[in-house]
């Protein structure tokens, strides 16, 4: 469980098919504190330590299954590629975000981005099936960021990216075209769901 706050910007340092796919992501973390088997998300994707590393920089290793690779963005890494991290929730840690699993439900689209002041705007779209989730001022996970939505239009929506969003995560560079790691919110999942059930 993870809260979209982003506490470090990895990068891949190798890829190597081995039955599954399996990364090597460099990090600014002690990687004397992670334990092998713990959860880390990638660009918004739970993922297992499999191997550790600190020469000569710190490093994670993660395996990543078919079914994964289908439903997020990994398989557009490559080497040098820049992703957001953040480690699992600890009982007493603030929850600045909001509930996050790392289970990735679609990808959305970037299709529209414009200055707003110091802040960016961007506007993405996402699947039909997913964009009844996703309403006006309740938050969504994008690339492992929780981030709150300005407002919606049929599948599209809207959220703004102040400068120290930008600057401590990969939004940054955000661009037309971009498909990003989406997780709706899960509490809007279990009112959909009820909803469904009592049909």
């Amino acid at each position: 469980m993870f809260t979209g706050i982003i506490t470090d910007i990895g990068q891949v340092l190798e890829l190597e098919q081995r039955g599954d796919l399996r990364a090597r992501i460099g990090t600014a973390y002690d990687v004397a504190g992670i334990d092998i088997g713990a959860s880390i998300a990638c660009d918004g994707v739970c993922l297992t330590v499999v191997a550790l590393g600190d020469a000569p920089q710190g490093w994670f290793d993660v395996q990543i299954s078919a079914e994964t690779l289908s439903k997020t963005t990994i398989g557009r890494w490559g080497p040098g590629s820049r992703i957001n991290l953040e480690r699992a929730l600890k009982v007493g840690d603030e929850l600045g975000g909001h509930i996050v699993s790392g289970h990735v439900d679609g990808l959305a689209e970037v299709v529209a981005a414009r200055a707003e002041g110091d802040s960016t705007r961007v506007t993405f779209r996402a699947p039909h099936a997913l964009a009844g989730f996703i309403a006006p001022k309740g938050s969504v996970a994008l690339n492992g960021t929780s981030l709150t939505v300005n407002e919606v239009d049929g599948t599209d929506f809207g959220i703004n990216f102040i400068p120290h969003t930008q600057k401590v995560t990969t939004w940054g560079a955000v661009a037309l075209g971009d498909a990003v790691n989406l997780e709706v919110d899960t509490m809007a999942r279990y009112v959909a769901r009820l909803r469904e059930w009592g049909q």
